[in-house]
């Protein structure tokens, strides 16, 4: 039987990851090293490596562990109802985690939490309601890229700090050569935090890739 401490010194990748995630959160992406998820979680930096492989490794064990905590939506909803409640999952899990998506900038997903929760089903149920193959990973891409660029550039947590910038920013361009943004910060500021801009596209989206059900 192994003891407390062997138990300490073997954290689960799970575990590593939560913790991981924990530093992106709280201390920003750039905090996150293999030394300082060892630190939190009281083991060697060589404990973290050997788990996770490298940097990447631990990168992608962070966004499997989000993307298991998305639902697993069935088929039994009508394709358009099913895409949209899969993707605003999608979304909301990651509007709660900038730092990760910052640090998965580049990196290919292919986690085995996201597949099984959000592509492999997506896919299957686009081909069922009659899309063809080709149209059924285009327009996943479509929806893929739409909710990842919702929430690369801001971070949602704080949307009063966002608008506050923003609206600093703008307001100290020169009306004359930017007449539109200096003249409308009451309309622009608001946009760049609210989630209806992210859901409407959504539903817009989904409603134009509709005609590919059913061979239309």
């Amino acid at each position: 039987m192994r003891s407390n401490r062997d138990r300490a010194d073997q954290p689960t990748l799970e575990a590593i990851a939560e913790a991981a995630l924990a530093v992106v959160d709280d201390e920003g992406p750039e905090a996150l090293s293999f030394r300082r998820v060892a630190q939190s979680l009281g083991v060697s930096h060589a404990t973290v490596f050997r788990r996770c492989g490298d940097f990447d490794g631990l990168v992608n064990a962070c966004a499997d562990r989000l993307a298991a905590r998305l639902p697993r939506v069935g088929q039994d909803l009508d394709w358009a109802t099913a895409t949209e409640a899969r993707f605003s999952a999608f979304y909301e899990v990651l509007i709660e985690h900038p730092g990760l998506v910052a640090l998965r900038s580049g990196r290919a997903w292919w986690g085995p939490h996201l597949l099984s929760r959000l592509v492999e089903p997506q896919l299957a149920h686009s081909i069922a309601a009659g899309m063809a193959p080709e149209a059924a990973i285009r327009i996943y891409r479509r929806l893929y890229l739409l909710t990842l660029g919702a929430v690369a550039f801001v971070d949602h947590r704080d949307a009063k700090k966002v608008r506050s910038a923003a609206r600093t920013a703008l307001a100290a361009l020169d009306p004359e050569e930017f007449p539109a943004l200096t003249g409308n910060l009451g309309v622009v500021v608001p946009a760049l935090t609210d989630h209806e801009v992210y859901r409407g596209a959504l539903r817009q989206l989904i409603d134009a890739s509709a005609a590919a059900c059913a061979g239309r």
